[in-house]
């Protein structure tokens, strides 16, 4: 959509409503601890890694371009300074070992919110015993019985890591009766094996995965500066019958709504009524005849899968429509999606959403999350986006950390995640609509793109209030109030009505601005950019020789002439005299920011104001309110918000000048 007239955005491919608010997952099962600093850590030399998997393969006579596939699939080579993935999983061959995951992590507690920061409901805990933990999760323990190399050695030195992780794909291709082949097309069903999924579709959405990445081929610099490269076998052509002998489940997949190349299976959230009046855990409707389907909600669980699954069934608690499990991308679906989830703390952006629940911590930076479930994410968004004809931009493809408070009230409740670590940039590209230049670098709009894995801002408290985090690769940008570092960082009136200064937590979204987030201009200094931001002229540091944003063309929106501030609003709702007898009237509550004349903001789309009835276990009663009020969705600050087209005018970016 990028240069399209926003005004020709709506009937033709929209018809909008507004959405309803929970979160979900809460309880940490594996809020895994983040170990040293790689960027601190001594550096080994750069071929390094490459000759570690070069001598693996060849010990355990595995291809080493097989073995080199499968760890990209897992940690994209990275070490993570030895910490453990979401899923207790360490190193780059993520060999799993959740019970010391479980031991090692820092025990944060509940207090009177859970870990996703909402006061609106009470914490939920629930634990799983170490000794129930699946095959998948302990996959360190089968490498150290067949390759005879200590578990801490496994966890902790990537040489070691990268030895248990062909000995265990050796031992699978002999159990499984085949030899030790220099031909990679003869290992698939070790390859599915390694996995450690139990059903059959997951599996071989794994194998097949794999096989992309050696045709395909790979090639980058990992966390502690190890270039690696897997040249590329274009003609390999595996054998997937293989998989017929592993003996594995098939789920259920018969109600869901997922593409054809992701591991998807049925596992319904309740539609149940209990208590005076009371029900859970989401709104049947009729999408999109009823109303659109706009936006996609990238959310992390703050839970193991495990603990996902019994929130997700639990009837007093919230919903999603699809959880995604870290260590595979295994997905389940829980929603249909013509039906409305309670995932997103916002009525109207709950209406015309689909929540995605991806297995990870938001404050274990080093926790990380698998190539995997990135993939099979982005299929599933591209699936989706399609289905309901929604821009893969990031005005529409937000994560829970964007969605915008309803009412001042409820903005310093609103959820965090997926946070800094999620690398958008990496996301875009497996979405095929990777972040580059539609202008130069003096344009008045820009799109926010660091270098991930080189940008490192400092962040607190991850473990302990006001500790710094480890360093690690941030899709962030901080924003000051003067071009310097220090200067103190804007302010968010929101989130403090007190007027203090916004912070370096990590939870903290006051300052941020996000890869993919686009903003109009507001000034330039030496290597630094203003943008306009939450009614103010906000600074990042964005040098020529190593930028942190790209220029762009996109439309823009400004108050009227002769108007000197617009309200902003955290949900489109029609006007008054639209709502029918019997539908109570919703209030149309601006949020405390102001638009002032001269500021600038980028144009997302553009709704008429609509508001889903939708309160009872009856849905008889249910209706959509559609007024004649239109709004325009724009990147206010780190999260997006309305404003009356009444008040604004657009214009191209092309055409006016800071």
């Amino acid at each position: 959509m990028q240069g399209s007239d926003p005004a020709r955005r709506s009937s033709s491919r929209r018809r909008r409503l507004k959405a309803a608010g929970a979160v979900a997952c809460a309880a940490l099962l594996l809020p895994l601890v983040s170990a040293g600093s790689s960027a601190t850590a001594p550096q080994p030399s750069t071929g390094a890694l490459q000759n570690h998997f070069a001598s693996a393969a060849a010990e355990y006579h595995v291809p080493p371009g097989l073995l080199l596939a499968v760890s990209y699939l897992q940690s994209r080579w990275d070490t993570h300074g030895g910490a453990a993935s979401v899923t207790g999983g360490y190193g780059p061959m993520h060999l799993t070992d959740a019970r010391t995951a479980l031991a090692e992590a820092p025990h944060h507690g509940h207090g009177a919110e859970d870990a996703r920061g909402d006061e609106a409901r009470a914490p939920r805990t629930v634990t799983e015993a170490a000794s129930e933990l699946p095959p998948r999760l302990r996959t360190l323990d089968r490498a150290a019985e067949v390759s005879g190399i200590g578990a801490a050695q496994l966890r902790d030195t990537p040489a070691a890591n990268v030895r248990g992780g062909a000995a265990l794909l050796a031992a699978a291709q002999r159990e499984l009766g085949r030899p030790l082949s220099d031909d990679p097309a003869q290992w698939y069903g070790a390859v599915a094996r390694f996995s450690g999924a139990d059903d059959v579709a997951t599996a071989t959405t794994y194998a097949n995965d794999v096989f992309d990445v050696l045709r395909t081929g790979e090639s980058r610099t990992t966390d502690v500066g190890q270039q690696v490269v897997l040249p590329a076998v274009p003609d390999v052509a595996p054998d997937r019958t293989q998989v017929a002998g592993l003996g594995l489940r098939t789920a259920d997949a018969t109600r869901t709504e997922c593409p054809p190349t992701v591991a998807c299976e049925w596992i319904p959230a309740p539609y149940e009524e209990f208590g005076e009046g009371d029900y859970g855990n989401h709104d049947k409707g009729n999408r999109p005849d009823a109303q659109s389907v706009d936006y996609i909600i990238v959310h992390d669980t703050e839970a193991s899968w495990d603990t996902t699954l019994k929130l997700v069934q639990d009837p007093t608690y919230v919903s999603w429509q699809y959880s995604l499990r870290s260590s595979d991308g295994h997905i389940a679906q829980h929603v249909p999606l013509k039906d409305v989830a309670w995932h997103a703390g916002n009525w109207f952006v709950n209406a015309k959403s689909v929540g995605l629940e991806h297995e990870g911590f938001l404050v274990s930076p080093d926790a990380w999350y698998t190539e995997a479930m990135y993939r099979t994410s982005a299929r599933l968004v591209r699936y989706l986006a399609q289905r309901f004809d929604i821009p893969l931009d990031r005005q529409h493809i937000l994560g829970h950390d964007n969605v915008p408070g309803t009412t001042t009230a409820t903005i310093r409740g609103m959820h965090t995640d997926p946070g800094p670590y999620w690398d958008w940039a990496h996301y875009f590209r497996l979405l095929g609509r990777p972040f580059t230049p539609t202008a130069g670098p003096d344009a008045p709009v820009i799109t926010v793109r660091p270098d991930y894995a080189r940008h490192q801002p400092l962040y607190t408290g991850c473990v302990t209030a006001g500790q710094a985090c480890v360093p690690h690769g941030s899709g962030a940008v901080r924003l000051h109030t003067e071009p310097s570092d220090s200067a103190p960082l804007i302010k968010d009136i929101g989130l403090r009505p007190g007027g203090q200064d916004s912070t370096t937590g990590v939870n903290d979204t006051g300052a941020r601005a996000s890869t993919g987030q686009q903003f109009a201009v507001a000034g330039r200094q030496g290597d630094w950019t203003a943008i306009w931001y939450l009614g103010q002229k906000a600074w990042f540091h964005n040098p020529r020789t190593r930028p942190t944003a790209v220029g762009a063309r996109e439309w823009v929106l400004t108050p009227k002439e002769g108007v000197a501030e617009v309200a902003v609003y955290g949900r489109a709702y029609p006007e008054a005299s639209a709502y029918p007898a019997g539908v109570p009237v919703q209030a149309v509550s601006p949020l405390p920011y102001k638009l002032l004349a001269g500021q600038r903001y980028v144009v997302g789309d553009r709704t008429p104001g609509e508001y889903l009835y939708a309160t009872t276990f009856d849905t008889a009663g249910h209706q959509v309110v559609r007024g004649k009020e239109t709004y325009y969705e724009i990147q206010f600050g780190h999260r997006v918000a309305f404003v009356k087209e009444s008040d604004v005018r657009v214009l191209h970016s092309v055409l006016q000048r800071n």
